[in-house]
């Protein structure tokens, strides 16, 4: 292998072989092609693209550079669900033990916020306790006793990804859809999933903005995921406008165990119940996206989404009385409330404009290496579409302190200002599922 014809061949539209793929992805996980080499490769593959053949290629070479999580055999169906990432989006907290509790084993492995976005794993370490650190043979040993595990990548899973994310993110390649298929198919096969499926954000906050590409990166996955061998859904849904009342570690998981309760509505139940039925279909526990819906409603009635939570909690080292004493979890000093300045409906408030306001808090990152505050971030309390008067209440801020809180003031109102002078329609909140064979409408799926 001469990896600079390979550079070369890519560079001027051809295509590599699958023996290519294989032997280049293995050699850079070893450290023995460098990452200048990769870097120009990674560089031609966003100009260039790769063919399905190349695409399936370099996924189950960066999948088998590594460990997978071993299948046990108890005849549950195992299903993940995969977010693209935005502003206030929980589901994850409320799926994995509500998937659970409906006899699915949900190995949730999940990342962290970086930018404007959050990450599941900040929002379940402001948990007293909770590690989200475990081996695989952890890993597996809880998601066999109790059907959920909720866990960030290991130095086992996928090591070649590890290196060819960090690379993407420093040379200008990160918006590449073929290499954002293959970073995350990657590691959603290594959890070795009878079903997926792919909660694709479109809108201003989201990493896809625009409708179309949004819809070619979740054809790509879906099809890289049947490919596989593994039955693959994705659902196109809103994030011009943060998802549910909170954005912030501690917070969010407050509405996540409301949400639980059954005590949550709106927008962000009907997303988490959407996705819910959509892990169920795959997972052929039920037969009409109604009936499913129905079972997930019955789980969060009777308790046992809330109570596997509880477990989940009780496993991972955090403290599950936090499930009833939301009090436990770390809480900011400086609570401020803001109105609105005039009367009208209530616009889509960007979330990127919100996410960044949380990250000057110290609740998100600008880099992988910056702590984070669990306490800090938003709370609005108007959707959009909603009427409102002037001075009515519209958010709270939770800062650490004064001068935070006052920055983030800033934001939402310029924010609140910048929609309504431009008059901005909220997207429908779920737009599109696809599938394999079909992109149709959500309501005519």
């Amino acid at each position: 292998m001469v990896v600079p014809r390979l550079i070369e061949r890519k560079r001027d539209g051809g295509a590599l072989t699958g023996d290519e793929w294989r032997e280049l992805i293995a050699h850079y996980a070893t450290g023995d092609v460098p990452d200048y080499q990769m870097s120009a490769l990674a560089m031609a593959v966003l100009f260039r693209g790769l063919t399905p053949e190349e695409l399936d290629a370099l996924t189950q070479a960066m999948l088998n550079s590594g460990e997978r999580l071993a299948r046990s055999g108890d005849g549950r169906p195992r299903i993940d669900k995969h977010s693209t990432g935005g502003v206030g989006d929980k589901t994850s907290l409320i799926l994995a033990p509500l998937l659970a509790a409906c006899g699915v084993a949900v190995p949730m492995m999940s990342g962290r916020g970086l930018g404007h976005t959050g990450g599941t794993l900040d929002k379940l370490e402001a948990i007293p306790g909770f590690t989200t650190r475990m081996p695989l043979r952890e890993a597996v040993r809880q998601l066999d006793a109790i059907g959920v595990v909720m866990f960030g990548q290991t130095e086992e899973i996928v090591p070649a990804d590890r290196r060819l994310y960090a690379l993407r993110d420093v040379s200008g390649t990160v918006e590449s859809i073929p290499l954002i298929t293959a970073s995350i198919m990657s590691k959603k096969l290594a959890e070795q999933l009878d079903g997926l499926v792919l909660d694709v954000k479109v809108g201003s906050g989201a990493f896809m903005p625009k409708l179309e590409d949004a819809r070619t990166l979740a054809r790509t996955m879906v099809g890289v995921g049947e490919q596989a061998g593994c039955r693959t859904v994705a659902l196109l849904t809103a994030m011009d406008r943060p998802l549910g009342r909170t954005a912030g570690n501690a917070i969010e998981v407050v509405e996540s165990i409301a949400a639980l309760r059954g005590e949550a509505r709106g927008e962000l139940m009907e997303v988490t119940l959407a996705l819910g039925a959509e892990m169920l279909l795959v997972a052929g526990k039920a037969s009409t996206r109604a009936g499913a819906i129905q079972m997930l409603q019955a789980a969060i009635d009777s308790g046992a989404a809330l109570d596997r939570f509880r477990e989940v909690i009780r496993w991972q080292g955090g403290d599950p009385a936090v499930v009833d004493t939301p009090a436990l979890l770390p809480r900011a000093p400086i609570i401020r409330h803001l109105a609105v300045g005039r009367s009208g409906r209530m616009p889509p408030l960007s979330p990127r404009i919100l996410g960044e306001a949380i990250v000057a808090m110290g609740g998100g990152r600008r880099t992988a290496a910056d702590p984070v505050d669990p306490a800090v971030g938003l709370e609005l309390l108007c959707h959009a579409g909603q009427a409102v008067q002037a001075n009515d209440p519209f958010a709270i801020v939770h800062a650490r302190t004064d001068a935070d809180a006052d920055l983030a003031e800033v934001s939402l109102h310029q924010a609140l200002d910048a929609a309504w002078a431009t008059g901005a329609e909220p997207l429908p909140l779920i737009i599109e599922r696809i599938t394999l064979d079909h992109t149709e409408p959500y309501g005519d799926a």
